[in-house]
């Protein structure tokens, strides 16, 4: 009995996630047409393949949450409360920062690993298949990345104690922040990417610079490690779209 409540758990989660990616993805993609016509025409073969992708790594990161969420509702085993009095209330953003700080970590070190030329060529080159991202790139990974990604906040839940509320918050920002960090152009105004919040912030014009040259800028949501590590390059461009929803060819090499 308790394997198939395990197992449905685990379906459970793998279809929020899945359903959560198609939602998400396909609002920013919504909106970037309505933005920016044209700026994904000619893609479509890419980003069938970014979606084939992507859903099989919502399987991979649905799995150890259903196993979390079963523990944690049937045993206790984690350390996710719903008691809102359970801590002080300036532990809420506490945690916050602290579960976006250690993801962060997590996905630096991770991310730079993955650009070891072994690594990259034979998990890592799925992402940056993606030339330009997408929309519907943010969850693109090989089986072996998406282990990486999948792991690091069931694995927090265990050890530093979060409001489920809060817990929902983390994930609907590493969403929202993935998604949007390769939608091909910048949802936050000027002024904050190019001010003083952006030279300590991620956003697409950050992240893009990252996929333009496969080094450098291999943070989430802070450029902290990028800086502390030599590895920030700075902020990037993106590739203009003609009226008639053309892209300029681009120069080989």
């Amino acid at each position: 009995m308790t394997g198939w409540a395990i197992l449905l758990s685990a379906l459970a989660m793998t279809a929020i996630v899945g359903v959560r990616y198609l939602v998400t993805s396909g609002a920013f993609a919504f909106a970037t047409r309505l933005r920016h016509p044209g700026l994904y025409r000619g893609l479509e073969p890419q980003m069938r393949r970014e979606i084939g992708w992507s859903l099989a790594s919502a399987a991979i990161y649905g799995i150890p949450a259903g196993v979390v969420a079963w523990g944690w509702q049937a045993h206790g085993w984690t350390r996710i409360y719903a008691d809102v009095g359970a801590f002080p209330l300036w532990y809420l953003p506490v945690s916050l920062l602290l579960y976006l700080l250690l993801h962060d970590t997590w996905f630096y070190w991770t991310h730079r690993w993955m650009h070891r030329p072994r690594l990259f060529r034979l998990a890592h080159a799925v992402h940056h298949a993606s030339r330009p991202p997408t929309a519907w790139a943010a969850m693109s990974f090989h089986p072996i990345e998406a282990v990486t990604g999948a792991i690091v906040i069931p694995a927090l839940v265990f050890v530093i104690p979060i409001h489920v509320a809060v817990l929902g918050l983390v994930l609907a920002i590493m969403t929202i922040m993935g998604v949007g960090n390769h939608m091909g152009w910048e949802m936050f105004p000027r002024a904050l990417v190019h001010g003083p919040a952006g030279r300590w912030l991620i956003t697409a014009t950050h992240h893009q610079a990252h996929h333009a040259v496969y080094r450098g800028n291999y943070g989430l949501y802070f450029r902290f490690w990028d800086r502390a590590c030599g590895t920030d390059i700075g902020l990037g461009r993106f590739d203009p779209v003609r009226r008639d929803g053309e892209r300029p060819a681009a120069a080989d090499g």
